[in-house]
């Protein structure tokens, strides 16, 4: 290959690995952590309510190597989102020293956003003997917020969580207003048999005293 097609590649493959390199870190929060360098964000993006995704932390020390040394209790996540907070979660590492498999630095909790909307995860923790306590939140600057699935729902659109819930919650409504009724007409019933068997008792009284008489 030519020395100027060579210097063509090597540029183009350049502008490439900057533009992934870009991309990635448009998508987490990166944040310096003592020594470290910790970008916290969604595994992937778009983030899709009712898909499985995770919270995903990566830690690189000053030397830009990955620190994957730690254990899942080392760091912990808290994510919260609409008035509402998970408990704290275990950021496991997912590479594997013996099977040498996974990404080495990469700690992962697993989650399935249910809800659309802007999500915040405040990770806490120790990375060696360095605390963290860092909260970072989706937004337009950071990682993405969840959103519906309907735009790549084919062929037809499925309901969102939340609307089947709204169905359940009017549903379970119907179901408690037919038993309360079932019930208060069980009660009516009741009611007026127990008063029928009052009345033939007494009737029956009536005419045993009135043969008595004759």
């Amino acid at each position: 290959m030519p020395t100027q097609e060579r210097l063509g590649a090597a540029i183009g493959l350049a502008v490439m690995a900057g533009l992934l390199i870009t991309t990635e870190v448009s998508a987490h929060v990166v944040k310096t952590v003592g020594p470290y360098q910790v970008a916290i964000g969604w595994v992937r993006e778009p983030t899709y309510v009712g898909e499985q995704n995770a919270v995903q932390v990566v830690i690189h020390d000053g030397h830009a190597d990955a620190v994957d040394d730690l254990s899942a209790d080392d760091l912990k996540v808290v994510v919260s989102t609409g008035g509402k907070e998970s408990s704290p979660m275990s950021l496991a590492p997912t590479f594997d020293e013996d099977t040498r498999l996974g990404i080495p630095g990469d700690y992962e909790a697993p989650i399935i956003p249910t809800a659309p909307g802007a999500y915040t995860f405040r990770v806490t923790g120790t990375i060696h003997q360095t605390a963290i306590d860092e909260t970072v939140t989706s937004s337009q600057s950071t990682f993405e917020p969840a959103i519906a699935p309907t735009d790549i729902e084919f062929p037809a659109a499925q309901p969102g969580l939340g609307e089947v819930a709204t169905h359940l919650d009017r549903l379970d409504a119907r179901v408690a207003d037919a038993r309360s009724g079932a019930t208060q007409a069980l009660v009516l019933g009741l009611v007026v048999g127990g008063l029928g068997v009052v009345v033939g008792a007494v009737a029956l009284s009536l005419v045993w005293v009135a043969r008595r008489r004759t």
